[in-house]
């Protein structure tokens, strides 16, 4: 019984932790205000007739706060990379100097901060809703242990204790992505 018990208590957490790193991959791609390659994350490029993400066919780094330079590994790739970045639909326009791709990261307006602020509220409320249903699920299989009701009643504290850490967690990524993206 000492077994499944753990088992459920772990796997919950597991799962818990999943949502805060999945949230903190969503969250780096959101745009604050420098420039970022993590801003590129979800480009792909057209390698040899397959979808490739673009990190695996160039290096994308950031020479300063609003520039992001991409050398690509050959240079016929750069046409296929600056197609990849349109169909991102990121809002950049990519210009290319026969060597690399430069893309000028031009500064967020008001309304486009407040955009991003919404976005990173809505990708932390995704992980809030993971979280609360790791909770239901690890709550569900607790009732169904054949324990004391005093005992069931100590491991359900013991799930919405874990449940609020991670909650508080998913809380202050937001509060710092949101700061982050508000900072002129």
């Amino acid at each position: 019984m000492e077994e499944e018990i753990k088992f459920i208590l772990e796997s919950t957490e597991e799962s818990m932790s999943s949502a805060i790193g999945h949230l903190d991959k969503r969250m780096a791609t959101i745009r604050a205000g420098k420039a970022s390659p993590a801003m590129l994350i979800n480009v792909m490029v057209d390698y040899y007739g397959s979808p490739t993400p673009l990190n695996q066919v160039a290096n994308v780094n950031t020479p300063d706060g609003m520039t992001i330079s991409i050398q690509p590994w050959e240079k016929s790739l750069i046409p296929e990379i600056e197609k990849g970045i349109h169909a991102a639909n990121l809002g950049f326009n990519p210009m290319n100097n026969g060597e690399s791709v430069i893309i000028n990261v031009p500064p967020l307006t008001e309304e486009r901060r407040r955009d991003l602020a919404k976005q990173a509220k809505s990708e932390a409320d995704d992980a809030k809703i993971r979280i609360r249903n790791s909770r239901k699920d690890a709550n569900n299989e607790i009732k169904n242990l054949d324990i004391s009701d005093d005992h069931k009643g100590n491991l359900e504290i013991d799930v919405q204790a874990m449940t609020d850490k991670y909650s508080d967690k998913v809380d202050a990524m937001f509060q710092k992505k949101e700061q982050e993206i508000m900072t002129v």
